[in-house]
């Protein structure tokens, strides 16, 4: 049987309000009260309505988090830290597998508004106008983790562009200069900018004066099977590469599962850097240098940016965070 908050109230011959109180620690009751109230409630085994309790408190005690794949091994990441984060300060998270849709998109945050949640974090996720305008109605704090925007909403990120310039041009001082790319979506803009990460590329092989020619970039999406195909395809423009960067460690993964299966041998014969350093690194064949983003420390900062935004007024700064370089296995010198 479920009992309610009026039973609890008759049994211990209170009203409830009485109980309304005592469940949220409001006072106005004495001791004796309070006891005779927690003790019915034990007995019946009472959980209050989480509905309810946030109509009185305007609080759900529930943030939601919108993310574009739930396969990624560095989106997997993201929400570890941020649930570590909300469950620390009892909070839940509702997650929304967005794909990238727009469509999809608006209808999670029409149903997170629904849901009356405290606060938002967009994982990855370039911040359409169509969403902002949304959010803004909604009127929940919202932080975006791992994107820019050009609208006034607070971020935690790196940056991009410094961190595949730091990657090319480790792979560059290792005296490599035939380096070819694969990036991820082409059409992938952040603010109407250019891809940052594509051009901090770019720039690295400018600045040690190495030619830059278009062939030597293959774009895809960001997934393990765009390696294995982008590595072939590149190679068959570019045979004579020594060293390929990655824009993700999953297109890294996928280059050294597409490099096993040529006979090419890694990093005796290509060196492979991926960017992010997700916990899979380690464990590849070879283990994948990689350009640590911090990403579990990103998304514990988006998630306490959020609960601060949540609980004050206050104004809130931006955080990018520093990047290093995790050397594996999976480059050489020339």
């Amino acid at each position: 049987m479920t009992y309610t908050i009026k039973d609890v109230a008759k049994k211990a011959n209170v009203s409830t309000a009485t109980v309304s109180r005592v469940l949220n620690d409001q006072g106005g009751y004495s001791e004796k009260t309070k006891r005779k109230v927690l003790n019915v409630i034990q007995e019946l085994d009472y959980y209050p309505s989480g509905i309810a309790r946030g109509l009185t408190n305007k609080r759900t005690d529930t943030i939601g988090v919108l993310v574009p794949n739930l396969t990624s091994s560095l989106i997997t990441e993201f929400l570890n830290g941020i649930e570590s984060v909300a469950h620390k300060i009892g909070s839940s998270v509702i997650v929304c597998h967005t794909e990238s849709h727009g469509i999809k998109t608006m209808k999670y945050l029409q149903l997170l508004h629904e849901k009356r949640i405290d606060g938002l974090i967009l994982a990855s996720t370039v911040l359409k106008k169509e969403y902002y305008d949304y959010i803004v109605k909604m009127r929940v704090p919202v932080v975006l983790l791992s994107a820019y925007s050009e609208f006034p909403v607070p971020y935690v990120t790196a940056n991009d562009y410094e961190a595949a310039y730091t990657g090319t041009s480790y792979l560059i001082q290792k005296g490599h200069k035939n380096i070819g790319m694969i990036s991820g979506n082409k059409e992938e803009r952040i603010a109407g900018n250019l891809i940052p990460r594509v051009e901090g590329f770019k720039s690295a092989l400018s600045d040690y004066n190495i030619p830059f020619n278009e062939s030597y970039i293959e774009y895809g999406k960001f997934s393990i099977d765009d390696g294995v195909t982008g590595l072939k395809r590149l190679l068959n423009r570019v045979p004579d590469l020594t060293a390929i960067f990655t824009e993700n460690d999953e297109i890294g993964m996928g280059v050294l599962s597409a490099a096993y299966n040529l006979g090419i041998k890694v990093p005796e014969k290509l060196s492979v850097i991926g960017m992010d350093d997700i916990s899979l690194c380690k464990f590849m064949s070879p283990p994948l240098t990689s350009v640590s983003l911090s990403h579990n420390e990103m998304a514990e900062k988006a998630a306490n940016l959020m609960f601060k935004l949540i609980n004050s007024d206050t104004e809130v700064s931006n955080c990018i965070l520093d990047h290093q370089i995790i050397e594996r296995l999976s480059v050489r010198s020339q």
